[in-house]
Parts: C-alpha cells; structure tokens; sequence
C-alpha cells in the first residue's frame, strides 16, 4: 500500500508560470514517486489545474466567489483589508471548511500538505485526518510586508506596515501547528523560528525542473521576468524604469528592455513612451524568452523567499545582476555566478560592464547554469527531503515502498 498524502493549494500548480506554481509543482512531483496523492486547488474559474497524466491520483476544486482584477478594485479590497486587520489573501481563502471537507470525504491521509501561508487557517481540518501536516511557506508574509512599507510612502507604506503586523500574529499562531515547515532559504527559516520559536521548521530551496542549455542566439536587449500582478515585481518595475534605465540609456541607446510575463497591464503606467521597453504579457515559454536576453536583471527591493528568476537566469546561462535582497537566500557569489548591485548607480554600472564584454557574460553566465544544475533543479532540491532528519520520510515511507 502506497502512503496516502493530500496537498492543498491555493493556487494551481500547472502551468508552470511564476514561482509560486514552480515550487508547489515540485512537491507534488517529489511526492507523486512514491505515494497517493490527492489535490485540492481553489479557483476562481472552478476549472481544474491541467496537470500531467497520472500525476495525481484525484483533483478537487473549490470554486471561488468572483474578485474584479482592476487596480481600483484591488486598492479598495486592500485598503478595507487595512482597516479590518486581515493581510491580503487570507480573507480570499477563508470559509471554505465545509468545500474542503467535503473534497476530503472519508479518506485518511499520512501527510497532509498546505501550499502558502494563507491557507494555514486550515490546519485543523487537515490534522483532523492527516497523521502528520507540512506547512510550505513560499514567502514570509510578515517580512514581505514589512519590506514592501520601507519601500513604500504614505497610505501603501501604512497598509504594508498593518498588514505586517496582523501576519506576525497569525504567523505565531499557526506555524506551530503543524508537524513541520518548509521555508526557501536558511534566512527564511531563521525568521520562521524566530517568530515561532517550538516550530519545526528545515529548508526546502526552490527549483525549477531540469532543462538543456536553450541553443538560442542572444539578442541587444536586457531581459526581466516575474508575475507583475505581484506587487515586489511592480515596485521592481518602478525602481528599474524610473532609477535605472535612463542611466542604461544614456551609455548604451540603443538597447532594449523585455519585461516578461503576466500583469503587463499592471505596469504599463510605469514605462515612458519611447523608451525601449515591452511587455510580453503571458508567454508559453519564460526560458526562451530569458535565453533571448544578454542580459537578466531582478531589481526586487521588496519581498521574501527566493528568485525563480533567478533561477531561470542561470538555467538560461545567462549573467544576471540582482540586488543584493533578490539574491538573498541563494548558494550565489558575486562576480561568480551572478552580480550584485545595490543601487540605481551600480546596476546601470553592471549593466555597461557586462553589455561591453562577451567574455565576461560568458562567465558568469556558465558559471551561473553549473550553481543551477547543481542546486537548484528539481532532483537536487528534493535531496533536501530525502536526506533531511527533520523530516524522516525516507524511514517511515520504506514501510510502504518495501
């Protein structure tokens, strides 16, 4: 009998855009070796996650009440969250007990896993038939507000800052409930225990599934990518077009900006005609987009956990210069594998150092697809799980898998 393991997630983990889906797909591939597993997504479609055959064993959506996407509806829902003390999300994807017990049923579980924190209100339902429950934080919601409010002003930095606070409570409240953490980082894990000190909490880093080094010639252009309905990424964009490019731009006309991904119309506001910046919008694959680039960039200020773009950056062999903060957590080197730059000022020097010499994107553009290759693929992030003592899965599953 294999063991019985149930993941709910609030989101879908395929396709496999942005680093959210990336990280809860590779849980659940990491699972799915060895065991039953059944998924419960929630969706604002109600359509299920179209997932690889046989993958899962069952998939179960919970539907969810229609939220208008434009700005203005998002400020109003954020500013009443403020006010309320509730951080964002985690009103979106409450009342759903009665749903998810009834897409559990009668079934008993191993292992039950939670995808996000905001989910992990739902900790007694899961304990009530799972033996053991895995909380997966993606990010460290306090912290991530905690930083969005030093890069903000006025009434944004306030709600940041509330938000902050009102996660830090929940974050107390819950993290210890659970049989065990997964964070992204050593720093993230840091920050777990101190804000729950009993929890057991290990490192999970993220991943991205093993590809080839894409054979794609690149192109004049810097490229930079990220789900810009996500808010570190459109404060990214606003630091980058109104900081760094008119200085890229004064040394090198002629280069080109590609902002990959969804949300473009969230930033469209932020980029000045004639500029030399596009938006792609969605794309069906972000690697080759990347690989176009001669140059990948993550001027995040704000956020927590670890960089999928980062990581396809390497994967891509591409050089790629970050702020020190969208590099935290990574098994990284400046100069080595990446570059580091803290300002307006830096980056637009990185970007001339490296637009002017092949050789040396070359080099820290394959020595960034060997930390790739050997940290930060899929396999290489599961050895975290199977060797890890904290977990202990490999012991209890041999009962199963003789």
């Amino acid at each position: 009998m294999k063991p019985q393991v149930l993941m709910l997630s609030p989101e879908a983990p395929y396709p496999l855009r942005g680093g959210g889906a990336y990280r809860t797909a590779s849980l659940l591939h990491y699972f799915a070796r060895f065991a039953d597993v059944d998924l419960i997504v929630t969706s604002q479609s109600g359509s299920p996650a179209l997932l690889p055959p046989g993958l899962v064993r069952t998939q179960s959506v919970i539907p969810l009440p229609v939220h208008g996407n434009g700005t203005i509806e998002r400020y109003l829902r954020n500013a009443r969250r403020a006010i309320l003390g509730i951080p964002p999300l985690t009103d979106r994807l409450g009342g759903l007990s009665g749903p998810l017990l009834r897409a559990i049923g009668a079934r008993r579980y191993d292992i039950g896993i939670v995808e996000h924190f905001w989910c992990a209100g739902y900790v007694a339902e899961l304990s009530g038939v799972c033996r053991r429950t895995i909380l997966d934080l993606h990010n460290i919601e306090s912290v991530l507000h905690q930083r969005c409010a030093m890069a903000n002003q006025g009434l944004i930095s306030l709600g940041h800052r509330r938000f902050s606070k009102t996660a830090r409570r929940l974050e107390s409240e819950m993290i210890p409930r659970f049989s065990l953490v997964l964070t992204a980082s050593r720093e993230d894990a840091a920050l777990a225990t101190a804000i729950a000190p009993s929890a057991n909490v290990m490192v999970y880093p993220n991943s991205i599934p093993r590809v080839e080094r894409p054979a794609r010639q690149a192109k004049y252009l810097i490229g930079f990518s990220g789900n810009f309905e996500y808010h570190p990424n459109i404060d990214a964009v606003k630091f980058l077009t109104r900081e760094i490019w008119p200085k890229i731009r004064k040394m090198h006309p002629e280069i080109e900006l590609r902002l990959i991904g969804v949300g473009d119309k969230f930033i469209r506001h932020l980029i000045p005609a004639g500029s030399g910046i596009e938006t792609t919008g969605p794309v069906e694959d972000a690697l080759t987009e990347i690989a176009s680039a001669s140059i990948v960039i993550a001027p995040l200020r704000t956020g927590s956990g670890t960089r999928i773009k980062i990581l396809e950056g390497w994967a891509a062999a591409r050089p790629v210069i970050a702020t020190p903060l969208a590099a935290e957590g990574l098994m990284a080197e400046d100069d080595h594998d990446i570059v580091l730059a803290g300002t307006a000022g830096e980056f637009a020097s990185a970007v001339d150092r490296l637009l002017s010499d092949a050789a040396e994107r070359e080099r820290i553009g394959g020595n960034g697809r060997q930390t790739y290759e050997r940290n930060y693929t899929w396999e290489a992030a599961w050895r975290a799980l199977d060797l890890n003592p904290q977990l202990m899965l490999s012991k209890e599953l041999n009962r199963y898998t003789g």
